[in-house]
């Protein structure tokens, strides 16, 4: 036997199995290493995944799809006007009903609430969507088609979230899946806007049910894991006076001065302190104000945007806008030669609240860990959603996309493409039975064990 060839081939087999068991690994569709996730949240959503009912809840998602697509269709073209829900409200609270939740109700700001009970129910878990979309009263919903592509206002955010959380109710009920939890599924009105995330400040309002998670779900796709919630303070700023002839008034207070050294003000010191340290944006973005180019304004309005998902750091250019109003004020009025003094009305139009919600805090672990279980790539991210008001009171909350692909929100050629859109719902149902625990009344058949009502 040539030596030289034996040693080459002891060589090949020792390397051989030595790098067997990594690239094992590396090609294991379902085990993927991914930085950051704990072993025990891959072991358990493995587990959950195994599940004879959760396959079968897997298989029913895609055989649901035409129905799906209509289911999604129907509530695009129900208009949802900001802080005019309530027409989209009912007809989602129908339809969660005829899924099978066990009790349906609309609260007093119009979120539609469809409880499905666990076995035990000692804890509480939310899974939501918006209602909202940013169209105003009269937009033209009515949804049109260029090949396999949808195009409607309102298509992608957030009304395929609502469809997709109602198409895992039905999941969950075709497949007998049951939970431990309670689980709300919700449709939560004013996300958007000037709304103002009023609908999930009331249903986690003081003194309301206790909920111990919470899975917002908004957006496409089935990689995003928005575990940071950006927070924003938006003011209305109004600078009035007594207005009048730009020659005969001459030397009254004028509003539009004030508001120009209040915006050079505040943007002087603004742009200094949001140079460093956690992303801080500021934006006067709306002004008004003025009756005529020969007329001295009776009031003068800008209406501005800040976001950061540091308080301190929100909490310090808000102060500097103040700074800013009330230095303008005075100067203003100190140049004034007749007549009453200038006044300024400072109204907060929006807080949303800012705060994270840590990567090592199980919820995020299992986002991650489902992510990873759907062979996709966990995207841990920073925005502005409805998990705000959970994750700023403490409340282990994410916010993952509803599968598919779409673009163009918040415009009047918003698009989803339903492509292997079914993935969204079999991500939805896995972290939610992860959060909410997967009973032992859940046979391997995939049927009741018990009455769960």
């Amino acid at each position: 036997m040539n030596r030289k060839l034996t040693l080459f081939t002891f060589a090949f087999v020792a390397t051989y199995y030595t790098t067997l068991p990594l690239l094992a690994q590396q090609t294991n569709p379902k085990t993927p290493p991914v930085a950051g996730v704990d072993k025990r949240y891959i072991d358990e959503v493995k587990a959950l995944g195994d599940q004879p009912a959760v396959k079968k809840a897997f298989q029913i998602f895609v055989d649901l799809e035409p129905q799906t697509k209509q289911d999604h269709l129907n509530l695009t073209e129900t208009p949802s006007p900001p802080f005019k829900e309530g027409v989209r409200a009912k007809k989602y609270a129908a339809m969660l009903k005829e899924a099978g939740a066990d009790s349906v109700w609309i609260d007093e700001v119009s979120n539609v609430i469809a409880k499905r009970k666990g076995r035990s129910g000692k804890r509480t878990v939310v899974v939501e969507s918006h209602l909202d979309t940013v169209f105003p009263e009269g937009t033209d919903v009515k949804v049109k088609y260029k090949g396999d592509t949808l195009y409607a206002p309102g298509i992608g955010d957030d009304t395929r979230g609502l469809t997709a959380i109602l198409a895992v109710l039905k999941g969950m009920e075709k497949a007998a899946i049951e939970t431990d939890a309670d689980v709300l599924f919700v449709g939560a009105v004013g996300e958007e806007g000037l709304g103002d995330l009023r609908g999930v400040k009331h249903l986690l309002r003081k003194g309301s049910q206790k909920v111990d998670s919470y899975i917002a779900v908004d957006g496409d796709g089935i990689s995003s894991i928005v575990h940071r919630g950006l927070g924003s303070h938006r003011y209305r700023i109004t600078f009035k006076g007594p207005g009048g002839h730009s020659y005969g008034s001459f030397g009254i207070v004028n509003p539009h001065g004030a508001l120009g050294k209040a915006i050079h003000y505040f943007t002087t010191e603004a742009d200094k302190v949001t140079r460093q340290g956690v992303k801080t944006t500021y934006s006067v973005s709306v002004v008004g104000g003025g009756t005529s180019v020969n007329a001295i304004p009776y009031e003068s309005w800008m209406e501005v945007d800040m976001r950061s998902e540091s308080p301190e750091k929100l909490n310090e250019v808000d102060q500097l806008l103040q700074t800013a109003v009330q230095r303008a004020l005075t100067e203003e009025n100190g140049m004034k030669r007749q007549g009453p003094d200038l006044t300024v009305d400072v109204k907060k139009i929006g807080d949303r609240p800012s705060g994270k919600t840590e990567q090592t805090t199980a919820i995020v672990q299992r986002a991650m860990a489902v992510t990873t279980y759907m062979n996709a790539t966990p995207q841990l991210e920073v925005a502005s959603t409805n998990a705000n008001t959970p994750i700023a009171l403490g409340i282990p909350a994410v916010t993952i996309g509803s599968g598919g692909i779409g673009g163009g929100e918040h415009s009047l050629n918003e698009w989803w493409l339903n492509d292997k859109g079914y993935l969204g719902m079999q991500r939805i149902l896995l972290l939610l039975l992860a959060e909410a625990g997967l009973d032992k009344g859940t046979t391997a058949s995939g049927t009741k064990a018990g009455a769960r009502r």
